[in-house]
């Protein structure tokens, strides 16, 4: 694990979470460093997405202790605002504004958080179009795009927040197979600058060319963890070889 001063950029510790009786997940300790490129996979039910959401405070764990960016997760307004300014989040679904362009899209977030004037909101908002590859989709609505195109107008949308963190949540499985390609060619790009990324994610390619560490869950456990290579040559629970076998030779 990459570390900074020795101090992982979220820690994960002994966090549990409940859906009324259904025990979500349990007891799950995980620690990821800056600049450290995580793949969390495993079964429908899993506990992926929810440990996900917990990171960014989606969903609120009932027991242990998550530390984000030095930042102890709480409800406190304040932790709330420094959370969300340092961790972004993608979707499986784009959860962009139907009656709002790309570009505004992209600037309400700076605006109202930042305070950014228009002329700097559009400035930034154009960088990170150009980064995923859509300058030219800028005026258009999102029912005028592609799913790949509101993809990636949606990783665009993150980035205008200039996060730390990016956390991707099934990214490309709403997508069609030839848009998905074009959705993970940005992520791979993004994880080659380093940028710090979680990604709950089926594409077993893209892991094992992008990852420094696969997480495969099960039953809202972290079963096994280990760098690509050791993962898909010599995966070493029963439950993580059924899994591979399952996905790999589908």
């Amino acid at each position: 694990m990459s570390e900074t001063n020795g101090t992982p950029l979220i820690s994960i510790r002994n966090v549990s979470k409940f859906f009324g009786e259904f025990q979500a997940l349990k007891n799950v300790s995980l620690d990821i460093g800056a600049g450290e490129r995580t793949v969390i996979c495993g079964p429908s039910g899993s506990g992926k997405s929810t440990l996900i959401r917990c990171i960014n405070r989606l969903e609120k764990h009932e027991k242990g202790q998550i530390i984000v960016d030095g930042v102890t997760l709480s409800d406190a307004p304040e932790t709330l605002e420094k959370i969300r300014s340092s961790v972004g989040m993608v979707f499986q679904q784009f959860n962009l504004f139907p009656h709002l362009s790309v570009l505004d899209n992209l600037t309400l977030g700076p605006r109202r958080v930042y305070g950014l004037s228009v002329k700097d909101a559009n400035a930034r908002a154009m960088k990170y179009l150009e980064r995923v590859r859509i300058p030219d989709q800028a005026h258009k609505f999102p029912r005028h795009l592609s799913g790949g195109q509101q993809q990636r107008v949606a990783i665009a949308r993150s980035l205008c927040m200039e996060p730390r963190i990016l956390l991707f949540d099934e990214p490309t499985s709403a997508l069609d197979p030839e848009m998905i390609s074009e959705v993970l060619d940005v992520m791979t790009e993004l994880a080659v600058s380093g940028m710090t990324m979680i990604v709950v994610t089926h594409e077993m390619g893209f892991a094992r060319r992008v990852a420094d560490r696969m997480v495969f869950m099960d039953q809202g456990e972290i079963v096994e963890t280990a760098p690509p290579e050791a993962f898909f040559t010599a995966p070493e629970s029963r439950r993580c070889k059924e899994f591979l076998n399952q996905i790999l030779n589908h």
